[in-house]
């Protein structure tokens, strides 16, 4: 999608970016490293837990585990093994660590993106794992990261880095899908019913070929963007739901060839200035997308042909126009839409995936003009 979602030692290393300070923009240089060998092929984990009766464990949690005793002094207690792809107390520190990070930063367009576009390759056709490209973790590699598709997407890695070191016992598939999920969220947009226990690919060699994300001015924009989608398993009220994500971020013209340098929307930031947005307030997720598109008055707004397409194809239409007059309805389709691109492709430990055993968080309300305003009260970087 459009901008908004090294040494190589053998066939099996890994870029994996160095870690940025919170408070650093962004670089857009790339600083690959090679993991050990644990690392890069781990694709579970294991807690040994205290098991007080009755036996209260996060969901699934019996699948591929196994019953220890041990003695504490005189007193004996019953443990369980949890296997999983990635660990659920660990995924809910590293979700308050990126709620963090996006105050600190603005990175929630990137975060949306590298989500999707690790997600976004999967092919509805191809059954076997991971050929059929999906959420696996497969976007960590440079020879993915340097699809055309991808630019810029290595500085998201690079903000993440720093929490996947400290996490170790989640896997850079479910990562991603929790910073993107995050970022939506914590913009202001709806509740994603998310779960987790994505196993990642081990090599760069199971990485997809080029060419399966879509891009942004194709001949067809209406036929381009079904038989991405459709490829997917996503049908039309989906591609236009997704669409809706716009309403967050920038194009640059250096990485995507769209947009303007710079517009008095992006001139001074949030985060690092300059590149061109779908709304006038890009960091806060609403449905101004669809409004401002079919108004089509502000030149400073970017309206690419596969955006516009929205508003012509009669079967799109139909539900633009709906999510431009009731974000009500927007949110609880994207949210929806959302979810199910996110465990596209996914392998699954356990095979029917974990939600976070804490799902009713109670969210802070989105205050807008704590970013944007042109007073005193704009957020600094």
């Amino acid at each position: 999608m459009a901008e908004r979602l090294a040494a190589s030692f053998s066939p099996s290393s890994c870029l994996l970016p160095a870690a940025s300070k919170r408070t650093a923009q962004p670089s857009s240089a790339a600083l690959p490293f090679l993991p050990s060998p644990r690392r890069l092929h781990s694709t579970s984990s294991c807690s040994l837990r205290p098991v007080p009766p009755p036996l209260r464990l996060f969901q699934t949690a019996a699948i591929g585990s196994r019953r220890t005793t041990s003695a504490i002094g005189s007193r004996r207690t019953t443990s369980v093994v949890v296997c999983a792809a990635s660990d659920p107390a660990q995924l809910r520190s590293a979700r308050e660590d990126i709620k963090e990070l996006l105050k600190t930063t603005f990175c929630h367009p990137i975060l949306v993106r590298l989500g999707w576009h690790d997600a976004g390759t999967y092919d509805k056709n191809i059954a076997e794992w991971p050929k059929r490209g999906g959420a696996n973790g497969s976007l960590r590699f440079e020879i993915e990261l340097k699809h055309a598709a991808n630019a810029g997407l290595v500085n998201a890695l690079k903000l993440l880095q720093s929490i996947k070191d400290k996490y170790s016992s989640i896997t850079y598939a479910d990562l991603f899908q929790l910073a993107s999920a995050t970022a939506i969220e914590e913009a202001g947009g709806p509740k994603i019913p998310m779960k987790y226990g994505r196993v990642d690919v081990s090599g760069p060699e199971q990485c997809p070929e080029e060419g399966r994300l879509p891009d942004a001015g194709p001949p067809s924009p209406a036929g381009h963007l079904r038989n991405v989608f459709y490829r997917m398993g996503l049908d039309d009220k989906e591609i236009v739901a997704l669409s809706g994500a716009h309403t967050l971020g920038r194009s640059r013209p250096e990485r995507s060839g769209w947009g303007k340098a710079e517009t008095k929307y992006t001139k001074d930031g949030p985060g690092a200035p300059g590149g061109q947005s779908w709304t006038v307030q890009w960091l806060k997720f609403d449905n101004s997308y669809f409004r401002d598109i079919k108004q089509g008055k502000d030149e400073d707004l970017l309206i690419l042909p596969t955006d516009a397409v929205l508003f012509e194809d009669s079967h799109f239409k139909a539900y633009a126009e709906k999510y431009a007059e009731d974000q009500d309805a927007f949110f609880k389709d994207y949210a929806e839409a959302h979810a199910k691109l996110s465990n596209l492709g996914a392998k699954f430990n356990p095979p029917e995936g974990m939600p976070m055993d804490d799902e009713t968080i109670t969210q802070e309300p989105f205050v807008a003009a704590a970013y944007y305003s042109d007073g005193e009260n704009r957020k600094k970087d």
